[in-house]
């Protein structure tokens, strides 16, 4: 579920892999390690083992395993790894690389075994002694028990006894020249350089010295040497997988003179918007451009209901994206969390069109409900921000959103230009079927006022820097808001809570009288998302209710609030694309939140960027 970083060429590789696993830091993660191919000629020395593997592991961030380093600690081949804890707790002795009993098998993991302790209770069962509560570790025991002659076929072996998810890479002494990898489930990139390779759960850990990726699917395999590489599946056929060229270079990941990850990528959606339309807006016919989806007119036109999927943040733009949908194109649609998706044996409809929605294109439980949903039939889409990754290849079209790099924890210009993509897909299947051609200029002209709107908010920082310190010490926090109002209200309560450990409740401000009023109190204080449209006045009675039981209020609206203690003005929309402004107040309130409590606000306590397993 974090970070893998792998190299084997000329370069000292102990380097290389520190500065890889800093970018993957993002990731979120709780202890670091390193094992690397000592150098030929070199003794059992400076934490080296007989069999020539030096490994180092340190609970706590990449810093505390770089000052854990042996002076001498050089090799040309070794992998490295972040651990976010699934088995067992965050300490040395769990966190990865694992060796075998003779110290010449070192493995990083990424996923669950399921069967994990099976596998234990028979390695204990043949005396083997296993020193970690991972079950990660079974692998490393596995590999080094099988008696195949080859590296790749030992790990192909050992593979086969296990359920689960994986993406691992493995180092062996007795063969120095190469890593093999293997992916099923959780992300492996292959990193092609001159007379290099490298390895990768994540782009960010190549783009400093590549450009040129292989991403492998699940079942695939690999093994990289200095020189070469071939793929291939757990079976032993060769596949040929073309290299792509990753769209963003290095600089995309740094953090550009702000104080975090999270404040750039606030203010990188000006920019990111801009992109996410850039070249789509079709005015002749006053819709957009969206070649990827692989649906024609007839097909569109067929679609007798839309299903989104999603988890977390992408759950929440989904909501919005029905709504769009449902307004513009007239089409019944929903959203639903992928992750209770899957286990429920949905009816799944040939009329339907399932769309799949992520930031990584890798997060478990959305990819396993399109693969189920695949199996039944359906039509899929993806939409997601990283190019090449599993939902957008196994997916049977989509749209990319172009965010760009995504590095805090928890998301925000993702979140809004995916609102903007559904935007444009709503718009897209609108104009296909009854959206009228006034209609689509209308929405096409609010789409282009989106930045400098965006731009517009962001102007106001330093007035919701306030708010956040008068807020900050709240014990809870309600959001409420009204069917368009109601997801801006369910997405600003997750960021609060996520980034800043303010507990938090989101409901639709109907629902408050049934129930959550007997929270309200004056240190528990509301949140509610005022649009300005045909409901604004049912709003305003919920309000009244708030302040009759002597409740704070904070409101985000297009105009100032009486009944409010507090207004955040946004500018005005469409009613439609109103809630993709609303929202980004609300990312600044939570950073700010966050920043008075003096939190870890890229990297927040028991989260990960990708989540990769269920």
């Amino acid at each position: 579920m974090c970070g893998i970083v792998g190299y084997i060429g000329k370069r000292d590789v102990a380097p290389l892999l520190l500065e890889g696993l800093q970018r993957l830091e993002y990731r979120g993660y709780d202890s670091a390690g390193i094992a690397i191919q000592a150098k030929p000629g070199k003794g059992a020395q400076n934490g080296q083992s007989a069999a020539g593997l030096k490994t180092a592991k340190a609970k706590g961030r990449v810093r505390d395993l770089e000052a854990r380093l042996p002076k001498r600690f050089s090799g040309t081949a070794g992998i490295a790894h972040t651990r976010w804890a699934t088995h067992g707790a965050p300490n040395d002795i769990n966190a990865h690389p694992h060796l075998d009993a003779d110290g010449k098998v070192a493995i990083v993991h990424n996923g669950i075994i399921d069967n994990a302790a099976d596998l234990r209770a028979k390695l204990a069962a043949d005396g083997v002694e296993l020193v970690s509560d991972t079950d990660s570790e079974v692998l490393t025991h596995l590999i080094g028990r099988s008696q195949a002659a080859t590296l790749e076929e030992k790990v192909r072996h050992a593979l086969a006894l296990v359920e689960g998810t994986y993406g691992i890479a493995v180092l062996h002494a007795d063969f120095p020249d190469r890593i093999v990898v293997a992916r099923n489930g959780s992300p492996v990139v292959l990193g092609i350089g001159e007379k290099e390779m490298f390895v990768a759960s994540d782009v960010a850990a190549l783009v400093s010295h590549t450009r040129q990726v292989i991403t492998l699917d699940d079942g695939e395999m690999a093994t990289i040497k200095a020189d070469d590489y071939r793929t291939y599946t757990t079976e032993g056929s060769r596949t040929a997988p073309s290299p792509t060229t990753v769209e963003w270079e290095a600089e995309s990941y740094d953090m550009g003179g702000h104080d975090t990850y999270m404040h750039k990528e606030i203010h990188e959606q000006v920019d990111a918007v801009d992109r996410v339309l850039r070249g789509r807006i079709d005015d002749r016919f006053s819709t957009v451009r969206l070649g990827g989806l692989n649906l024609d007119a007839r097909e569109a036109r067929g679609v007798r209901r839309v299903k989104i999927l999603g988890c977390g943040s992408a759950y929440h733009t989904g909501l919005i994206g029905a709504q769009l949908i449902e307004e513009l194109a007239r089409i019944p649609a929903d959203a639903e969390p992928a992750s209770e998706f899957r286990y429920r044996n949905p009816v799944v409809d040939p009329d339907t069109l399932y769309i799949a929605v992520s930031q990584s294109g890798e997060t478990y439980d959305t990819l396993a409900a399109v693969q189920e949903l695949k199996r039944k039939g359906a039509r899929v889409l993806g939409v997601v921000n990283v190019v090449g990754s599993a939902i957008a290849r196994e997916t049977d079209g989509g749209v990319y959103v172009h965010a760009g790099p995504e590095v805090c924890v928890v998301s925000t210009k993702c979140f809004t230009n995916t609102a903007v993509a559904f935007a444009l897909l709503a718009l897209h299947l609108g104009r296909i079927r009854d959206l009228s051609v006034a209609d689509g200029k209308r929405i096409i002209a609010g789409l282009r006022k989106l930045p400098e709107q965006i731009s517009e908010v962001l102007r106001g920082e330093e007035e919701i820097k306030k708010l956040a310190a008068e807020y900050a010490n709240a014990k809870s926090m309600m959001f409420v808001g009204r069917v368009r109002g109601y997801p801006v209200a369910r997405e600003a309560s997750l960021k609060l809570k996520e980034v800043s450990y303010v507990h938090a409740e989101a409901y639709p401000a109907s629902e408050l009288k049934h129930g959550p009023l007997a929270l309200i109190e004056p240190e528990v204080p509301t949140v509610a998302v005022l649009p300005d449209d045909d409901l604004l006045e049912k709003n305003r009675a919920t309000l009244e209710e708030i302040k009759a039981r002597s409740g704070r209020i904070l409101a985000v609206a297009h105009r100032e609030q009486e009944k409010a203690d507090h207004t955040v003005v946004v500018p005005r929309n469409e009613v439609e694309l109103d809630p993709i402004l609303m929202g980004i107040p609300l990312q600044l309130l939570a950073y700010h939140t966050a920043l008075a409590l003096g939190r870890d606000i890229d990297k927040p306590r028991n989260l990960a960027k990708s989540v990769t397993v269920e």
